[in-house]
């Protein structure tokens, strides 16, 4: 696993960098959900590794399934979030995994990472009420990795 092509959100603030989040003035215990995103993150590196890269999204989706089984992770695939307006349904919204009902996973295939990935995730948190969202871009060189939080 590279460890440099791991990015880290706290805040407004991006660090892209090494896990070792001690040159950036950061500890784990001020992150949400460090083991957790560990786990997934480092999943996802396998996934990447044994798959390979320029493939469609639906092929790392149903490889990252099959090691989330392997690696005892709970999830939910392809899950609606309803958005009420005044006790009215006006839309819904699927993402692609809840994983242990906690963070929200969001793979996608492309080099960089865009406002509306950024926008769209942090859609989801709010929409579900969750804290953490982590976006996935499975690139030519490997898995690059964004945290979104909702602080509300």
């Amino acid at each position: 696993m590279r460890k440099d092509l791991l990015s880290y959100d706290y805040g407004l603030r991006i660090f892209y960098g090494y896990t070792d989040m001690n040159n950036y003035g950061l500890r784990k215990n001020n992150l949400i959900y460090p083991e957790l995103s560990y786990k997934i993150i480092g999943t996802l590196f396998n996934v990447w590794n044994g798959v390979g890269s320029n493939h469609k999204e639906s092929f790392y989706q149903k490889a990252a399934v099959r090691d989330f089984k392997e690696a005892g992770l709970s999830f939910k695939q392809q899950l609606p979030a309803k958005i009420i307006y005044k006790d009215e349904f006006v839309g819904v919204y699927y993402f692609d995994f809840l994983v242990e009902d906690k963070i929200v996973l969001e793979l996608k295939v492309r080099d960089y990472f865009s406002k509306k990935d950024i926008t769209q995730a942090f859609s989801y948190l709010k929409a579900k009420k969750l804290k953490l969202g982590i976006i996935a871009h499975f690139t030519k060189t490997g898995v690059r990795i964004k945290r979104v939080v909702n602080v509300n």
